[in-house]
């Protein structure tokens, strides 16, 4: 994904109290700087997007690199219009208030504090606009050429860390139940209810049964449904699954809490996932993503008509 607008840098420079110069003089703004497929870029445009530049990244970005960054806004917007992709005015304010949220102020308060430094909330607006609308183009259109292959993942992991390459694992969905002891309970009571468990193992055959049985159960109770994979359980674990006939009972185990069981839901073959293998996928996918929308907006631009009025 492109990289969103840096909101915490927003914050801080808001925090900061940094100063900006005001806004041009209305004359300074009909000046047209660059006409982009017949849409103009003026003085105006340029000074506000400056600002903003130096608002979000702490740092004075020269002319030229903001007449670009222009350029893109009004090349990748055509384009959109060309597939139909152009968010609405209520599009846009979802993501100007989404973004005050995030900075834990109202809207209003955002669109104060951009004034007071000289930028207007619409110049932040469009370049949301121009964000959101590239976004949707890049990965929707090269949707199968972003594709990262959960091998291609598996081989990176193991090149950086020398861990197996293992690609298939199990994924198992399971429900915990518990048959109630009361703390201090007796040896014989204990073993009472642990009988009761074997009898139980012996009736329950599915997911369904087990949560029929225990809803209706005195003292016991059926948790609700979890997913683990392979990579997440300890390996004596895994083997009990792996040995428990799906939609039957674990065998019970005595725990401070009475006596637990597990009911099998399913197990079926997943790709393991890790957290390095998360993070090693997401950094595979942003270098396909950063060299996919370079040569597209390369390409975009190329065809474009831009001409240089006033430098």
């Amino acid at each position: 994904m492109t990289t969103p607008l840096p909101v915490f840098r927003l914050l801080l420079a808001i925090g900061a109290g940094l100063m900006l110069t005001a806004l041009p003089s209305p004359s300074r703004a009909q000046n047209v700087v660059v006409m982009v497929n017949g849409d103009p870029i003026t003085d105006f445009d340029i000074e506000q997007r400056s600002k903003l530049d130096q608002l979000t990244t702490q740092k004075t970005p020269s002319r030229q690199e903001v007449i670009n960054e222009l350029i893109d806004d009004k090349v990748k917007i055509k384009e959109g219009k060309k597939y139909g992709v152009d968010p609405g005015v209520s599009d846009i304010n979802q993501s100007y208030d989404g973004m005050a949220q995030r900075m834990r102020i109202t809207p209003d308060q955002l669109t104060k504090t951009l004034e007071t430094k000289g930028v207007r909330p619409e110049t932040l607006k469009s370049r949301m606009r121009a964000e959101m609308v590239w976004g949707s183009l890049v990965r929707g259109r090269f949707k199968e050429k972003l594709l990262v292959g959960e091998r291609d993942v598996a081989q990176a992991v193991q090149a950086q860390t020398g861990d197996k390459l293992q690609v298939e694992g199990t994924e198992y969905k399971m429900q915990p139940i518990v048959l109630i002891a009361p703390r201090g309970s007796s040896a014989a009571f204990l073993e009472t209810r642990k009988k009761e468990a074997e009898s139980y193992r012996a009736r329950v055959g599915s997911c369904e049964e087990a949560n029929s049985l225990f809803r209706s159960t005195p003292n016991a109770t059926i948790r609700d449904a979890v997913t683990k994979t392979t990579a997440e359980l300890p390996e004596p674990l895994r083997k009990v699954l792996d040995d428990t006939p799906i939609g039957h009972l674990t065998a019970p185990e005595m725990t401070k809490n009475g006596i637990e069981m597990v009911v099998l839901c399913s197990r079926k073959p997943t790709m393991i996932d890790t957290p390095k293998k998360r993070e090693v996928r997401e950094k595979m996918y942003q270098e396909k993503y950063e060299k996919t929308q370079k040569a597209y907006l390369d390409e975009l631009r190329k065809a474009a008509m831009i001409e240089y009025r006033n430098r």
